[in-house]
């Protein structure tokens, strides 16, 4: 197993988010890690049921180290610090599941979503494996608290590195970095290779359907077999900021967690060293785009 020290960090005083830029922006990509936090907040470790392990179950488990060397490539890497049972930024805000809290919600909350229904709103009820996180329930002041602290930041850096690539280069090009448990790459029917990459595009909505192909066969040449929105079309930042005919690109990328982690000790394994060089090389070969392809096309006129 590849294990390194400082994997853990529960300062509650250090900023919930970072920006790991590059020295010269060159790309009108960016990359984001939004569910790979491994700093656990002291209130969460105090009002959960649940033990460190059981939470980490969540986790997309050390994506951020795959995708960190993007600043190599002249591309930004916005990471979370603050786990996804905490705070999931891949939904609305107004996700809330009134079944967790004591007092009532605003009027303007969606407790009808599927994801609330499922217990995995904003302010998550359960962990990925269904156990729940909490044994009373919360206050919305919690809530509220939480969206102030590690919410709003992620999206306002999402929304100013987006500005900042398209006042560069015409357009911006996310690239929302996650994993899935294997048992979410099992092939579809009986004889078929298992699933290795998802690409969400919100079945087109989301980012040119070009920049989704040439992405595909980057990853086949790899090896790796790969589906488009099956069984993930793209979560709450495909669908809020991906505008592709005013040149903002969102591609939901999901690896399956059993090519590089061991989902039972939630260890790197060997094979992680791999798959992060050969997402060097997809970034190498992304930075090559010429970002005119993807501007709005009044901009490229």
């Amino acid at each position: 197993m590849v294990e390194l020290t400082g994997d853990f960090d529960d300062d509650d005083r250090r900023p919930p988010i970072e920006v790991l830029a590059p020295p010269e922006l060159l790309s009108p990509f960016i990359f984001a890690s939004p569910h790979s936090g491994r700093r656990y907040p002291s209130d969460l470790l105090r009002m959960t049921k649940l033990d460190r392990h059981a939470l980490r179950q969540s986790e997309d488990g050390y994506v951020d180290l795959i995708f960190d060397a993007a600043p190599r490539f002249g591309a930004p890497l916005l990471r979370a610090l603050f786990p996804r049972a905490y705070v999931d930024v891949n939904r609305s805000r107004h996700e809330l599941d009134p079944r967790m809290f004591a007092d009532p919600l605003p009027k303007s909350i969606d407790a009808r979503s599927n994801r609330v229904l499922a217990g995995l709103g904003v302010i998550p009820r359960i962990v990925a494996d269904g156990q729940d996180i909490y044994s009373r329930k919360l206050n919305y002041f919690d809530a509220r608290r939480r969206l102030s602290v590690c919410y709003e930041p992620y999206h306002a850096a999402l929304a100013d590195l987006i500005g900042e690539a398209r006042r560069g280069f015409g357009c911006a090009i996310l690239i929302d970095c996650h994993s899935m448990p294997s048992a979410g790459g099992a092939p579809f029917r009986p004889g078929e290779p298992s699933i290795d990459f998802v690409l969400g595009d919100r079945f087109g909505a989301s980012c040119a359907p070009s920049l989704v192909s040439l992405v595909e066969n980057l990853l086949t040449k790899m090896g790796y077999h790969v589906s488009r929105n099956a069984p993930y079309a793209g979560g709450y930042v495909a669908t809020a900021y991906g505008r592709p005919s005013e040149g903002v690109h969102v591609l939901q990328i999901e690896i399956n967690r059993a090519l590089y982690l061991d989902e039972t000790r939630l260890a790197r394994k060997q094979s992680f060293v791999a798959l992060r060089e050969n997402m060097q090389a997809l970034m190498a070969d992304l930075a090559q785009i010429d970002p005119a392809a993807l501007r709005p096309a009044q901009a490229a006129e």
